[in-house]
Formats: structure tokens, sequence, C-alpha cells
């Protein structure tokens, strides 16, 4: 318990926020486009509480935590009218787009938290080390989350863009997978072939986003414990 308890508190925030970034993210673009539902329902908010969805935002990262110390989750989908769309095949695939998005560039907001964390922890404030491990969980968790939804399987947002670039006619075909999607993805994990899927991109991003905002130092630092 000793041991879980600050990788609770260190990983709390990061998954929240990067779950929360990703659905409000689809709310937002798909109001720009021209479909207010999700701004009825009150989702076009970073607010945490009208996304939290309590087995995927909340039971399933801790049991994950506990178990493997590797975590994911998820939130109440974001509702979208495709009939109110302005073009709704194209802005399906700009909504679908919207929540990957989004968590690149929480990626790079945790990114610059860990470089005015270690400017504080030189300077001898001590505390800033907690931080320094939310950033690097927060630049972890969400280009997971990026990479993982843009995979080209229906209902990720990834099947989405797909579903949206493919000739009608194509895209219908493609549509009759989005019932197998979900096992489709447990079957790539159950074979191992997710993590050789997503494990190079993952590193990919994040030697591109430390390299970005500079933050090898801290980073060295942290691999020291």
């Amino acid at each position: 318990m000793n041991d879980i308890l600050p990788q609770v508190a260190i990983w709390a925030l990061p998954i929240l926020f990067a779950i929360t970034a990703h659905e409000a993210a689809h709310g937002w673009m798909a109001l720009k486009l021209g479909d207010d539902t999700a701004l009825r329902l009150g989702r076009v908010t970073l607010n945490p509480i009208p996304h939290i969805d309590i087995i995927g935002t909340v039971l399933l990262p801790l049991l994950m935590l506990t178990m493997s110390g590797f975590v994911f989750g998820w939130a109440k989908p974001v509702p979208v009218s495709w009939h109110n769309l302005h073009q709704p095949r194209r802005d399906m695939g700009l909504v679908a787009l919207a929540g990957p998005t989004a968590n690149l560039l929480m990626a790079i907001v945790w990114a610059l938290t860990i470089k005015i964390s270690w400017l504080l922890f030189v300077n001898g404030f001590e505390q800033a080390e907690f931080f320094l491990r939310m950033g690097e969980a927060g630049i972890l968790i969400n280009i997971l989350l990026m990479i993982l939804n843009l995979m080209p399987i229906l209902p990720l947002d990834g099947g989405r863009i797909l579903y949206s670039l493919l000739p009608p006619n194509m895209a219908d075909q493609f549509g009759r997978l989005e019932p197998f999607g979900l096992i489709i993805l447990l079957v790539l994990l159950v074979i191992g072939a997710l993590g050789k899927i997503l494990l190079p991109l993952i590193n990919f991003i994040y030697e591109q986003i430390v390299w970005l905002t500079s933050i090898t130092e801290p980073l060295l630092y942290l691999m020291k414990f």
C-alpha cells in the first residue's frame, strides 16, 4: 500500500485530465462544425466531473495500477449528432481527430510542467520532484491515448478518420467491421501484437516531445530513482 498510494497520487490527475481533454475536444470541434449536442449536455468543458465514467475513469485505472503498474482508462463518449454537421462525412473525421490532437497538446503542457518544476527543484524546492514525476506520467498517458485512439479500427478515432477519407462504398464496407472493433483490440492485446504496434510509436513521439521541450536533464534524473 505504501508503494501504491504515491503512484496513485502521481497518475490520478494526468489520467483524469488526459481523458477529459480528449472528450472535451471532440465536443468543441463538433460545436465549431455545427452540432451543439455536447454543449447542451455540458460536455464541452475541462471540468472532469461530466466526463467521468466510474469504471473507465476510476475503477479500471486504479485496478491496473495496483496489478501491473500500467495505466489506462476512458471517459463517457461525447455524443455527436452527425446530421447537424455542415459536411457530415468530412466533419466526423475532424471531430475524431480533435481528441488525439488534444492529447498531443496535453503531453506538451506536461513537458513544460517538467521544465518549470526542474527549475524549482534545482533551486532548492525539493517538493517539485513530485511534479516532475507527475509531468512524466502526464506525457506518457497522453501519448498512449493519442496513439491508441489513432489506430485505424472502429470505433476508435483512427477508424472514424479513415471512414471519413474512404470513398462511400468502401467506407460502408469498412463500417460493417465496427461491431468487431473491440474484439480485434483484445485479440491484438492477448497475442502481444498491440504492444509491438504501439511501443515504437509511443517512443518516437516521446523522443520528439523531449527534444522539442529540452527536458532531457530532468528525465535522466528521474531514471536514476
